[in-house]
């Protein structure tokens, strides 16, 4: 459980990502939990530490960090068999000696890492633990880990498992109070939206004066905010680096650097175009997201209300939200799930495609209630493309009702992404 003291009250909530941690202990030196600062890495780490008898150490802690750094060989050699080494991106001088210190011991469950840059794209760190570290992801709070309901919505999705029914809720305005609160607990704990808000825009400019200062050596650091909150209003839209780089005195190679550095910190995801040899015409161009839509939110300026009443809006930062779910969800199950978009030069398109052990699904998100046969044309598409591959295709909507549109098509309630059945 993930504890969080507010002002006035604690919130407990699930992390389903812990199983996933404590089994790969069992056979791996070194585990690494990466993602966002303020997902809850931290306490899962000394939740899942305390029980197994490890020690804790922070490099957000000066002395610590210092003496790291100074001597990052004899740090390690003095470290307990079994520690967590908490934001350990900030010492990557560190990687090296536990390497070694990994070989000499030889045993699984040595060390718990965290880390709020993401260490795959840093080439060196990654490549110095290869084979000995098991990488994985902890996003912000999912919905059904604020709701503690486990979910398998993407079980469901590969095995064409959704029955006809009334198996959800409409949610109306309450699904834009989703939307805008995101998945940060300390944000979730704020009491009202304004609170929130305000919670989400301190944190963001925390992070773009301190982690990427740590990162990188940039001129312009000043941009980055700006950047950021133009990345907003672009969430769910193909890249388009020229008009991201229009407001600035900077150069569209610098832009694209500066979107790489805010990816290494976890605050924005480019989601790959598909690709398919029996398809010719495909658009080629990655979909840029928001890593959170609380955060998007904020950024923007909007409440559910403003965001309700801003239809077109509303739907792009749905879409947003509903890709972020899923890969909260792809965070805790066994299998690995890889996320694309596919668009052709038809603008027929399908706003996520997940594949996983050579099955393919794809996911459309549609923000009104009513679902008709026009909103499956992309996945239709989809499913002539991939064939035998093709698991099934979705449209989840803001209704009631699983229905069927034909073979392993279905229009599905956004709530059963939470609430199951």
């Amino acid at each position: 459980m993930l504890q969080i003291a507010g002002m006035d009250k604690t919130a407990f909530y699930p992390r389903f990502l812990r199983p996933r941690i404590e089994e790969a202990l069992t056979d791996s030196p070194v585990v690494l939990i990466h993602g966002p600062r303020q997902c809850g890495k931290t306490t899962l780490a000394r939740l899942v530490g305390d029980d197994a008898g490890f020690a804790y150490f922070t490099f957000d802690d000066d002395v610590q960090r210092a003496a790291a750094q100074a001597d990052p060989v004899g740090y390690v050699a003095d470290l307990p068999e079994q520690a967590v080494l908490d934001e350990v991106q900030r010492v990557p001088e560190l990687f090296t000696s536990l390497k070694t210190a990994v070989d000499s011991r030889r045993k699984p469950g040595s060390f718990i890492l965290t880390g709020s840059a993401n260490v795959l794209l840093v080439p060196r760190l990654a490549d110095s633990l290869a084979g000995r570290m098991e990488i994985l992801r902890l996003h912000p709070l999912a919905q059904a880990e604020i709701e503690g309901k486990a979910a398998d919505f993407l079980g469901r999705l590969f095995a064409a498992d959704f029955k006809a029914g009334k198996t959800g809720r409409r949610l109306g305005k309450a699904l834009a109070q989703r939307v805008a609160g995101g998945g940060f607990p300390a944000a979730l704990v704020r009491a009202t939206p304004r609170r929130r808000s305000a919670w989400y825009r301190d944190y963001a400019d925390t992070l773009v004066q301190r982690d990427i200062r740590d990162l990188a050596r940039i001129s312009a650091l000043d941009a980055l905010p700006r950047l950021l909150a133009m990345a907003a209003g672009q969430s769910a839209c193909l890249v388009n680096v020229s008009e991201l780089a229009g407001p600035f005195q900077i150069s569209r190679q610098t832009i694209r650097e500066y979107l790489t550095l805010l990816s290494r910190i976890f605050l924005v995801d480019e989601l790959p175009p598909w690709h398919s040899n029996r398809m010719k015409r495909l658009v080629k161009t990655p979909k840029l997201h928001l890593g959170d839509t609380g955060l998007a939110c904020a950024l923007l300026g909007l409440d559910e209300d403003s965001m309700w009443a801003d239809r077109a809006l509303f739907g792009r930062i749905l879409e947003t939200f509903v890709y972020q779910e899923l890969r909260r969800h792809a965070g805790w199950q066994e299998s690995v799930v890889w996320f694309s978009h596919f668009r052709d030069k038809d603008q027929v398109e399908v706003d996520m495609v997940l594949e996983s052990e050579g099955f393919v699904a794809g996911v459309e998100v549609k923000a009104a209630s009513t679902v008709t046969i026009a909103d499956f044309k992309g996945l239709r598409k989809l499913q002539a493309a991939t064939a035998k591959a093709f698991a099934a295709g979705v449209v989840l909507y803001d209704g009631d009702a699983v229905v069927g549109f034909g073979d392993r098509l279905y229009a599905v309630p956004i709530s059963r992404l939470w609430e199951g059945e």
